[in-house]
């Protein structure tokens, strides 16, 4: 399991202690855990490690973990740990709707966003060091800040699409292909942990930050620094729209689980057999979070990846 959604669980285990007041000396089952957080134990195994390394609970010799005293029966220090990015959340997300439905400026200054939303200098700051690294807004020279660009549209969310099908089979064909397994093992571990339970309770940023991730990985084997450029300018674009869709829990569990496949299919070697599954993949994601519902089939097809490795067809996709 990842960090990142070790630590998400590990701060859900704790809202729950702290929430529900949990009383010290209270036994915690990983299989109990696992249950009312819908995970398997695994998972629930290393988020307990991270809450006793925080004091929040307390090894039993004999074996597993009790709810540990608290001073003056209150909350531990420890006792809501976070994702770096949770506590900025609501307002990071209040801003990006904003963005989104055009209440907002195309250029604006700290002030006026402090002003707005209600926050400190540094709860400003941590939000747009957040928004930086995601890519759509950039410093000013002098003063100020400016939006970039984003999806905003059905269409435009469309296209984007349609381009990613072209463009990602593509480059497990380019001839400077090379696989770096240990990085592609680690990004299957971290779908393998959504798989296993994490889907149901990840954000949609974790969700989405996730699944980019993993493509732009595999593209990046291609060494071609043109198409990686490419997919990553997209999924900049398309990230807010994202955020603001519905999780489709059970569709995104569905595709971690196609992610396994098209992992599997590189670790085996069989990278154009990959390739095909790929392009199948996103014209079924495509087909399901399109708005238009003609292009919606009744029942999703799930692509099934080919026992051998077929010639490639240009120009079929």
């Amino acid at each position: 399991m990842t960090r990142a959604l070790s630590e998400q669980l590990a701060a859900a285990i704790a809202a729950w202690i702290v929430d529900d007041a949990v009383p010290a000396g209270t036994r915690l089952p990983e299989r109990q855990l696992g249950e009312r957080f819908k995970v398997s134990r695994s998972p629930v195994r290393e988020a307990l490690l991270l809450l006793a390394a925080r004091q929040l609970i307390t090894a039993r010799t004999e074996g597993g973990y009790v709810v540990a005293e608290r001073p003056d029966d209150g909350p531990a220090p420890a006792a809501t740990p976070r994702l770096e990015t949770a506590e900025d959340e609501p307002a990071y997300l209040r801003i990006a709707e904003d963005h989104l439905d055009g209440h907002l400026p195309e250029r604006t200054t700290e002030n006026e966003l402090m002003r707005r939303y209600g926050l400190t200098r540094v709860q400003l700051g941590a939000v747009l060091r957040r928004i930086v690294q995601e890519g759509w807004i950039e410093r000013l020279p002098g003063h100020g800040w400016q939006f970039l660009p984003v999806l905003t549209s059905g269409a435009a969310y469309d296209q984007g699409y349609r381009l990613r099908i072209l463009l990602e089979p593509a480059t497990l064909q380019e001839p400077g292909w090379q696989i770096d397994e240990a990085a592609l093992r680690r990004a299957r571990a971290e779908q393998q942990a959504l798989v296993d339970g994490a889907v149901a309770w990840a954000s949609p940023a974790q969700l989405f930050d996730a699944n980019a991730r993993l493509h732009e990985l595999i593209s990046g084997f291609s060494g071609n620094l043109f198409m990686v450029d490419a997919l990553k300018r997209v999924n900049r674009l398309r990230r807010l729209m994202e955020y603001r869709k519905v999780v489709d829990r059970d569709g995104t569990l569905r595709r971690c689980k196609e992610h396994l496949t098209l992992i599997d299919l590189l670790l085996a070697g069989q990278r154009e057999a990959a390739a095909d599954f790929l392009r199948l993949h996103l014209r079924d994601a495509a087909r399901e979070k399109a708005g238009d519902a003609r292009r919606r089939p009744a029942t999703p097809a799930t692509p099934t990846p080919p026992t051998s490795a077929p010639a490639a067809t240009p120009g079929t996709d």
